[in-house]
């Protein structure tokens, strides 16, 4: 398929179709509160770093939103272990502040239920890095979200993240295969990169499970359990992902 790829700047027209796109996120990732709260603000302040890709038809099929932000700078140097939420709240207090931003980091690549397994992901992840590049950047990071995980929850994500193929090396994970083929290199795991907090009412809203227990709950699509409070109301998930970096 013939992939047509700009920042949404390019075509702001693209905003509508672009969120009307089906996708597969489980509709429990949807209520992270620090994502609720920035995600819109990534289309409506940083165009130029949301990409649109669209098919011979002019569908869209495939976006990719990143940020920028300071990362080497006084008390952070390092990627944090709160991965997906720290890297959007630094971009913004940045962008708030007048910072001058050196790092950008993805934040989601999606691409259409209908169109997974043709490797348009990969193609995104290019056109990521190509988009840094021209904005001036000279690394990209990345807190993936390794697209395998949530068939083995009670893995640990360390233990998951570093385990490679004896056929070749390359990571067992086929998301985390597709960065490291890309150039990218893991750094290490953010293991409290999201949070989602919720009563069991609404965590059995999101699931379909009873949510009746305490302990930990086995939810499709969690990379770990979430962690059930039943007797006190409440379910916790703390999803870790994997930082690894493109050096472009």
């Amino acid at each position: 398929m013939e992939l047509t790829v700009t920042t949404l700047a390019e075509r702001p027209h693209l905003i509508d179709p672009m969120w009307r796109m089906a996708d597969t996120w489980p509709e429990f990732m949807l209520h992270d509160p620090v994502g609720w709260a920035n995600i819109g603000r990534i289309v409506a302040e940083l165009p130029q770093y949301v990409l649109v890709g669209t098919d011979e038809e002019g569908t869209v099929v495939a976006r990719a939103f990143s940020v920028p932000f300071q990362l080497h700078a006084k008390g952070r140097e390092t990627l944090p272990a709160t991965g997906w939420d720290q890297a959007l709240l630094w971009a913004f207090s940045d962008l708030r502040h007048g910072r001058t931003p050196d790092t950008v980091s993805a934040i989601e690549i999606t691409i259409a239920t209908d169109r997974q397994g043709q490797g348009l992901s990969g193609t995104m992840l290019a056109a990521m890095r190509d988009n840094a590049r021209g904005l001036g950047f000279a690394e990209v990071v990345a807190p993936v979200r390794p697209s395998a995980k949530h068939e083995e929850p009670h893995t640990a994500m360390d233990e998951y993240a570093h385990r490679v193929r004896d056929e070749d090396g390359l990571p067992y994970d086929p998301w985390l295969r597709v960065h490291v083929r890309a150039g990218g290199v893991i750094d290490s795991v953010a293991p409290a990169s999201m949070t989602v907090t919720g009563s069991v009412a609404q965590w059995r809203a999101w699931t379909g499970l009873a949510f009746d227990t305490d302990g930990p709950v086995d939810v499709p699509g969690a990379l770990m359990p979430v962690h059930c409070e039943a007797t006190r109301g409440y379910g916790v998930y703390v999803e870790p992902n994997v930082w690894v970096r493109h050096r472009i």
